[in-house]
């Protein structure tokens, strides 16, 4: 028998704006409205918004909070002040990957975790089950809705004040009290605005009437990987490592967390592969899956329109990982060549 998918808040304008909708991740989410190259672009050139609702958020309180999550996520959040947040990851004991996410810090001792749709049953398990007295995790991810206005215009269109990254404060967009985050997943200037539910429509019309163009999940995917952002359940997973995906700065290795001294022995010994960006030398769409010579795999891939051509991640042997350095991949049966490069794969100049 199929699982009955959640719906967003926003489920119904999304179906009256003609939005193509796809399971993902146990919900049902638009895809594409007009179409995921003109949606892209909407985002690189101007700016856009997504429904992003289907994330889970956690309050986590009380006295000890601060040095519970310390135990348990990579990044240090002692260098956060009320009003920053962090990107970091959770970890299990064999420094794999349990879930990429965004920690604010609200107050001295009170923290929102936001994390991945996929994710959010098995990280609130782990989470409960090494929570120490002192400390109290809520799993309050009914009670918000999230979308992520994300673009060059993003700010300037909603009438928000400039902030920097990594950053919140309180608002109000034409009636509606939201949280701005100065986060986002596309490498573009924006903010995520966090409400409660039952406000999610009247925050998504007025964000409309502002000229801003509502995207779906392709353009989300197709953005992320021009800017190199790690998807995961592709590109990490609680098998992969955060050094050999190129996340070692989100772990403060000189405290104890979770899986801690698997990492600092992989950072001794530097890993065994690397997680690399790549474009296709040759007219070629790469995908998931795809090996690489030499014992690789690609573990994202797409046609990038702004640079229209092939371009991908995956995780290669060390001796590969530098750039400018030939792969080969097998693209449906027939080698294609590759080249690896910096990350981000596109960046808006100026």
């Amino acid at each position: 028998m199929s699982q009955t998918l959640l719906q967003t808040p926003l489920h119904d304008r999304h179906v009256a704006l003609g939005a193509r909708m796809v399971p993902f991740a146990g919900w049902e989410m638009p895809v594409q409205y007009e179409g995921v190259i003109q949606e892209h672009r909407a985002v690189r050139t101007d700016a856009g918004v997504f429904d992003v609702s289907h994330m889970g958020e956690f309050e986590v309180e009380g006295p000890r909070a601060h040095a519970f999550l310390e135990s348990l996520l990579s990044n240090d959040l002692g260098k956060l002040e009320p009003g920053q947040a962090q990107y970091t990851l959770l970890t299990n004991e064999g420094g794999g990957i349990i879930d990429d996410l965004i920690a604010y810090r609200l107050e001295e001792c009170r923290y929102l975790l936001v994390v991945n749709a996929s994710n959010r049953d098995a990280d609130f398990r782990w989470i409960k089950d090494r929570e120490v007295s002192g400390s109290d995790a809520r799993d309050i991810s009914n009670e918000y809705a999230l979308l992520a206005v994300q673009g060059p215009n993003a700010i300037e269109r909603l009438g928000l004040p400039a902030a920097p990254a990594f950053t919140f404060a309180e608002a109000e967009i034409d009636g509606t009290q939201v949280m701005v985050n100065r986060t986002g997943y596309t490498g573009e200037d924006g903010c995520e605005l966090l409400c409660m539910a039952e406000d999610a429509g009247a925050l998504w019309d007025a964000v409309l009437a502002r000229g801003v163009t509502p995207c779906g999940l392709g353009a989300r995917d197709t953005l992320r990987l021009e800017a190199c952002f790690p998807l995961h359940g592709n590109d990490i997973s609680p098998e992969t490592d955060p050094i050999s995906a190129g996340l070692g700065w989100t772990c403060s290795l000189a405290k104890d967390f979770s899986g801690v001294n698997v990492l600092r022995a992989i950072k001794e010994r530097g890993p065994e592969r690397r997680l690399v960006a790549f474009v296709m030398e040759q007219k070629a769409i790469p995908r998931q899956g795809m090996p690489i010579a030499g014992g690789g795999e690609v573990t994202s891939g797409s046609h990038s329109p702004m640079l229209d051509i092939g371009i991908g991640m995956g995780y290669v042997p060390s001796a590969q990982a530098k750039p400018e350095t030939e792969l080969t991949i097998d693209v449906r049966g027939k080698p294609r060549t590759a080249r690896v490069v910096k990350k981000p794969i596109y960046k808006r100049e100026g």
